[in-house]
Formats: C-alpha cells, sequence, structure tokens
C-alpha cells in the first residue's frame, strides 16, 4: 500500500503546516487524519491520546470512522493493541479475530479488516497513538510505517503544545472548577465526561461517584439492539460504566412506563452481548450498590466524620501492584523479610507481600509513645526472628515528622542486616523533622489527618476501603 516518496514528503509537508496553523486541536488532529488515511490509501485513521491516569485512550481525532465505531466503547489501553503504547509498531492483519482488539465484533460489524497503529512518543515516553484501518486485508510497507511515525513525532510536538487541561477546556466545555476537581481526584479526563447531564439523577450519582473517587465515564458505548437491512434502527446507549466493577449503569426513575421500556432494551442487549455486565439501578438501588463497597450513605457508620475521599480502593491497589513490581525487580534472586509496625501497616503489608514475585518471610514490631523516662518511643514488641545477613524491607503506612522510624530504624540497623531500606505507603513530607531517606513511596499527601486502609482515629475507621480526611471539626471536638 501506499504512495511514493513524493507523496510522502508533500503530505508531512501539509501535516506540519497543519500543525503549526491557528486552527482549534481537534480541527487539526482530524485534518491530519484524514491526510494520512489518504496517502497510504486507507479507509480510515484515528488519533488518540492517554488520558491522565495512562489508562484509557480519548479519540482527539478521526477520519474515515462511523459514529458507531467510534463509540464502541471505552479503549483500555491495557487491553486495545497494548503493544503500541510500549513502542512499538504493531500490524494487525485481521482485527475480527486478533485477541489484541478489544472490540473485534464491532470491526466486524462496521468492515474493520487490517490495523496499523504506531506509538506517539514523547521523551520515549507513550503520549498516544495512531491508526490506520483498512477494509480489504491489505499488507503496510516499511515507508508506510516510517511515514505514519512521522506523522506521531509531529503530533508529539501538537499534542506537548497543546496542555491537557487546554484539551480538555475547549474540546470538551468543562469547567475550570471541574477541570481542578478531576485532576485533584485523579480520575480520567475524557471526552466520556461531560458538561451537563441528560436528568439530575445522573448527575448526582455523578457526584457520588466522584467523592468517592470511583472512576466512572459518561455513555461511552451505544449498543446496536435493531437493524433495518445494514442500517442500525435502534441502539441503547447506557448511562455509566464502572471499570472499577466493569459495570455499565443504566440510571432510571420510579415511572413505570419508563422502567418498562428500559427493561425491554435490557433483555434485548443480554440476548445480544450475554458477556456485558449491565444493571437498570434507580437512587435507591445505586445507594445500595455503594453501600455493598463501604461507600455511601447506608454505609454511613464506616464514614461519618471523613471530609472527602483521597484515594479509592482501587488507586491504592494499583499503586500497591506498582511499589511490588520495583520491589520485585530490585531484590530479584534474593529472600526479603518485610518489617511492620502494628496495627496501621496491616492492611498495606497484607496487600504488598501478594503482589511481590520472590521469598518473603514477615516479623513485626509493636511501639508506645510516652515521655516518663525522657524517651518518645518504646518497643514493646520486638522482632521474632533475627535478621542479622538478613535483606530487610521496613514497610510502613505513613512517614510524617520521621523521628519514630529514624528511632526504629537505628534499633533494626544494630542487628547488623545485610540491607535495610524503606518502603512507605503514604509520605507526609510537610510534616518532616528528620530526613530520613525513603526508598519506596506510594503516594505524598498533604498536611492532613488521614484515615482508612488500616489508619485509625481512636480505633476507628481502620476498615475503609479507601484513605479519607477526617473532617477538621472533628479533631478539634476530640471526639466523634
Amino acid at each position: 500500500m501506499g504512495g511514493s516518496r513524493g507523496s510522502y514528503y508533500l503530505a508531512l509537508k501539509q501535516i506540519n503546516k497543519l500543525a503549526n496553523s491557528a486552527f482549534g486541536l481537534r480541527k487539526i488532529c482530524n485534518s491530519i487524519a484524514k491526510s494520512a488515511a489518504k496517502t497510504v490509501a486507507a479507509n480510515g485513521c484515528r488519533i488518540l491520546l492517554l488520558d491522565t491516569q495512562k489508562e484509557y485512550l480519548i479519540t482527539v481525532g478521526a477520519h474515515g470512522l462511523s459514529d458507531l465505531y467510534l463509540r464502541k466503547g471505552p479503549l483500555d489501553g491495557r487491553k486495545s493493541l497494548p503493544d503500541i503504547l510500549e513502542g512499538r509498531v504493531v500490524f494487525i492483519a485481521d482485527a475480527t479475530k486478533d485477541e489484541r482488539v478489544q472490540h473485534p465484533e464491532v470491526a466486524q460489524a462496521q468492515g474493520i479488516s487490517s490495523i496499523l497503529g504506531v506509538p506517539i512518543l514523547n521523551k520515549g515516553e507513550a503520549k498516544g497513538e495512531i491508526r490506520i484501518y483498512t477494509r480489504e486485508p491489505c499488507q503496510f510497507s516499511d515507508a508506510d510505517k516510517s511515514f505514519l511515525l512521522s506523522v506521531a513525532d509531529i503530533c508529539a510536538v501538537l499534542l506537548e503544545r497543546a496542555e491537557l487541561y487546554q484539551l480538555v477546556e475547549k474540546d470538551y466545555k468543562v469547567s475550570k472548577k471541574r477541570i481542578k476537581s478531576a485532576q485533584a481526584s485523579q480520575l480520567p479526563t475524557a471526552s466520556l465526561r461531560p458538561t451537563s447531564f441528560a436528568h439530575p439523577s445522573e448527575e448526582e450519582f455523578a457526584k457520588w461517584l466522584d467523592f468517592y473517587r470511583m472512576e466512572w465515564l459518561y455513555e461511552p458505548r451505544s449498543f446496536p439492539l435493531q437493524w433495518k437491512g445494514d442500517e442500525v434502527a435502534e441502539m441503547f446507549t447506557p448511562d455509566f460504566y464502572l471499570p472499577e466493577l466493569d459495570l455499565y449503569v443504566e440510571l432510571t426513575t420510579l415511572k413505570q412506563n419508563l422502567i418498562t421500556e428500559k427493561n425491554r432494551k435490557m433483555r434485548q442487549l443480554k440476548e445480544l452481548y450475554p458477556e456485558i455486565n449491565i444493571r437498570l439501578l434507580n437512587k435507591g438501588d445505586y445507594l445500595q450498590l455503594l453501600a455493598k463497597y463501604g461507600y455511601g450513605p447506608l454505609g454511613e457508620a464506616k464514614v461519618k466524620g471523613v471530609d472527602q475521599v483521597l484515594y479509592s480502593h482501587t488507586q491504592i491497589q494499583r499503586r500497591v501492584r506498582a511499589l511490588a513490581r520495583r520491589i520485585s525487580h530490585d531484590y530479584a534472586g534474593q529472600q526479603l523479610v518485610l518489617v511492620g509496625i502494628l496495627k496501621g501497616v496491616v492492611c498495606f503489608m497484607a496487600d504488598l507481600m501478594q503482589h511481590l514475585s520472590l521469598p518473603v518471610t514477615l516479623d513485626f514490631m509493636a511501639i508506645s509513645y510516652y515521655s516518663g523516662d525522657g524517651q518518645a518511643v518504646k518497643i514493646t514488641r520486638d522482632l521474632d526472628s533475627s535478621i542479622t545477613g538478613q535483606h530487610v524491607l521496613m514497610v510502613e503506612d505513613i512517614v510524617d515528622t520521621g523521628m519514630t522510624l529514624n528511632y526504629v530504624l537505628r534499633h533494626l540497623s544494630s542487628h547488623n542486616p545485610a540491607s535495610l531500606r524503606v518502603c512507605t505507603l503514604l509520605d507526609k513530607r510537610a510534616r518532616r523533622l528528620v530526613n530520613i531517606p525513603l526508598d519506596y513511596i506510594g503516594f505524598e499527601i498533604p498536611d492532613e489527618f488521614i484515615v482508612g486502609y488500616g489508619l485509625d482515629y481512636k480505633g476507628e475507621y481502620r476498615n475503609l476501603p479507601f484513605i479519607g480526611i477526617l473532617h477538621p471539626e472533628l479533631i478539634r471536638e476530640g471526639g466523634l
């Protein structure tokens, strides 16, 4: 496929001119997609950008692809041609049969046959990708691939220049307040986050999800239900998709006629797409759903006094897995002793060790704080086993002033371990008094009182599945 060297040169010249034009980002990307597809004699092209969490791929430009194909569902970077985001050029000969294609059934329905994808790299890191589509099986030439990589280089400069918040603000018309909130919550910021909702119940549901840091996408996929010949006669678009639960949610009021119609569509959808997990919920139903996972008013006994959720259970688990991969790599071929201080580290320790791919042993210490004899910290429970000559990783739930950790590390060092490092889930650097090197850090947190995921206030809140900020008034009052 493709054209002559001259056609590649003229196309790159045109694309470079577009990239430096005064047009909006979406219009530029659409034009680049059109030029790229035409140059390699393809039927369609799509320019995709990774969201802020580097999980989902957002379409920022497209040409020659149907709206149904573009709205087929959230593209998960880990499931949809994942090799591209690892910096490789990927060719799919048959998109309807290749396991790397996330939605092969939609590709088949839309007549997509072959796909060529290249990464958009910035300083060696994938920021997005370009995909070329054909309706007939084909083989792309090396010249086609080189051309597309050159287009990707231009797109990298273009996307770097257009900061992500500007992309969201201009292309999706999200208010500055919502941008700030989305960045603070570390949730995906995409075209699937609307400026307005079709019904107040949807906005209310979204606010609940945002408070509890549950990831969500709005109307991410349309499911064809009926056809008239080759044309789709009826589609069903669920209101929300919750990646954490792999669940589509359709909200409804208690009006019987609406419930009846939505139940009909739900039955059809489940017959046509049995692999899809979807539920029809009214307000009482979704509050029960949240309560099932320890969230919401029905789980009030667990969240009373929590001012806001700082990190959701999903965010914590994702970060724990990343830490475990680093630790496993650094200690490859060695046996490791994990040491923790009871009781706050229990949740973190339990999850971390499950993801370590090396042999480990556990030991725990307990300490108390008092000043009767001038000693601020006292060890009330020491290690059960010797750590002399062992590789030791001190696992902490939170490090703030560093004074307690400094005392414990001096105690452990006196036992002459082969090595001694520190892994902490939370680093409250703003309160640091003793400068202690931390080798593995989960999150750097603000100077707030944190509870949940093992951390307590007067013995409460340890069992929360998330990490939250305790309401200041509660601390000032000194009670619940």
